[in-house]
Order: C-alpha cells, then structure tokens, then sequence
C-alpha cells in the first residue's frame, strides 16, 4: 500500500461527513464542503509540518498564496469566494461544522496509521520493530468507564482490577 494522496484523505473526510448521523446544529453539507477543500493548498505547496520548520507566518502566507493561485485558475466568482471561505473556516476553526471536519482529520489519520500498521513488513526487522510498538501500546491501553455522576473509573490493561477514579 503506498502513501495516501490529499484526494484520498479530502474524499475519505468527506464521506465521514456524508455518513455521520444528524447531529443538532450542525449543517452537514457545510462540512462535506469543508472537507473537501480543508487540504486543497496542499496540492501545490505539500503538506507543511512543524517538523519542517517553516515558521507559522510563512505556512500561512504559502498557503493563502496557493489558495488565490487555484482561486484564479477558477475565474475568481461565487465558488472562489465559496472555496476561499471554507478554507478559512476551517484554518480559523471559527464554526461548530470546522470543529467537527478537525475531529474527522485526526480520526481520517488515525485510519491511515492503523492501514500502515496491518501493512506488509519486507524485512524481518521491520516485522520486529512493528510487532514491539503494537505490544508496547497496547499494554498500555486504558479503558475508561462513566460512573453516571460526572466522573470517570479508569481500568488499566496491564492491571487488570486495578482501578483509578479520575
């Protein structure tokens, strides 16, 4: 399997929104929208991580600038402004639709990581070194209950019965 292309995460985040159940206040179209143009600069720029070390400042002036440069491949008009205000709302996280497209970014990444992890290993070190990071994780997997009085009883899996009221 090889690396995901912003398409396939824009169109999985998409379906997310497409398929989550109704929820109040929240217009759905709205947020298969935001998905589908959050990443859209990364078309031209990449993605930029802080691991690259680009200063905030100027991610964000590459972006808008990728951004305009589509917006004019466009014709400029209604869907440019449409595609230039999505993209803000969801950089900006100023509605209840961009808090949830976020959450479905970091559930979107979350699939990809766990495709990464049942991939295939060509080596036996890289079978190796996968097998350790999944053992070591999920020792320390800690399943958490409500109590039905606001607080919560956290049962640790290496633990089994030990309990810690949070």
């Amino acid at each position: 399997m090889g690396p995901e292309s912003i398409a396939d995460h824009m169109y999985r985040m998409a379906l997310m929104a497409l398929i989550a159940g109704d929820l109040p206040g929240i217009n759905k179209e709205r947020c298969i929208k935001i998905a589908i143009v959050h990443d859209i600069v990364e078309a031209i720029v990449g993605d930029i991580t802080p691991s690259d070390g680009v200063p905030k400042v100027e991610k964000t002036r590459l972006e808008q600038a990728a951004l305009q440069e589509m917006c004019n491949v466009l014709g400029g008009g209604m869907r440019a402004e449409e595609i230039q205000e999505l993209w803000r709302e969801y950089e900006d996280n100023t509605s209840l639709e961009a808090n949830l497209v976020k959450d479905f970014d970091k559930v979107e990444m979350i699939l990809q990581a766990l495709e990464y992890e049942n991939g295939k290993f060509q080596t036996e070190i890289g079978k190796s070194w996968a097998a350790e990071i999944i053992a070591r994780r999920n020792s320390r997997i800690v399943f958490c209950t409500g109590n039905g009085d606001g607080s919560r009883t956290r049962y640790h899996k290496k633990k089994a019965g030990n309990r810690i009221n949070a």
